[in-house]
């Protein structure tokens, strides 16, 4: 049987993280927020996060938001503390290679489908951090412009999402030394170009995007 959803709501207004957005919907309420749009190089990782209102630790209520607001030593923290608690947590990844072959913001969309699928239950209704909604989820959902910084469940997605690429572009940095990755995560920062020029292009560089796009252009004149 096919389900018909409404379209996506999209709010706009700003507030701090709470459970505004979770309790305005019956059921199971699953945030979601991708981490690695903008790298280079690397894979784009997405979290999604289902909270329980009732029973989420204060210092998880307190300490949760928008994970680019954090350290990476508090971020790890509270991972380890949403592990611990009885949130339900999923990921999901779009490889390079589906970045090249669909274009960033389609792996990204299927990056957030597969997180929502990876979870341990399935949700009733889906709160996503933006401005547009995957296609294909298995429940209704909105986006919510900026809802890493409003949606508690969101930010707890957003730690997910982050702290899981942050691990992958250490395990990368490992394999490809030279390009800063377990400190610029993939990003164009000075020491990523400086070893483009020194190292060239690997097989973790996206190669669709522009700067990459470059380099191979130059190396094939």
């Amino acid at each position: 049987m096919r389900f018909a959803f409404p379209s996506p709501i999209i709010r706009k207004a700003t507030a701090v993280p709470d459970f505004s957005f979770e309790l305005s919907q019956p059921g199971r309420i699953a945030g979601v927020d991708e981490a690695g749009r903008g790298p280079w190089a690397g894979p784009v990782v997405a979290g999604a996060a289902i909270l329980n209102p009732d029973t989420l630790p204060q210092d998880l209520i307190d300490g949760l938001d928008d994970s680019k607001k954090l350290k990476a030593e508090k971020r790890e923290a509270l991972l380890v503390r949403l592990q611990a608690s009885d949130a339900v947590l999923g990921m999901g990844i779009a490889s390079v290679a589906e970045i090249d072959e669909l274009n960033i913001l389609q792996a990204t969309m299927l990056a957030m489908k597969r997180a929502v699928a990876d979870l341990a239950v399935v949700p009733d209704y889906a709160l996503i951090d933006g401005n547009r909604v995957p296609d294909g989820l298995a429940c209704g959902a909105e986006a919510v412009v900026k809802g890493d910084g409003r949606s508690l469940s969101i930010a707890a997605a957003s730690i997910v999402a982050k702290v899981s690429r942050d691990r992958m572009m250490a395990e990368l940095d490992r394999q490809y030394p030279g390009y800063g990755w377990v400190s610029n995560a993939g990003y164009g920062t000075k020491a990523h170009q400086e070893g483009l020029a020194q190292l060239g292009v690997t097989p973790e560089h996206r190669k669709s995007f522009a700067p990459i796009r470059k380099i191979l252009s130059h190396a094939d004149s």
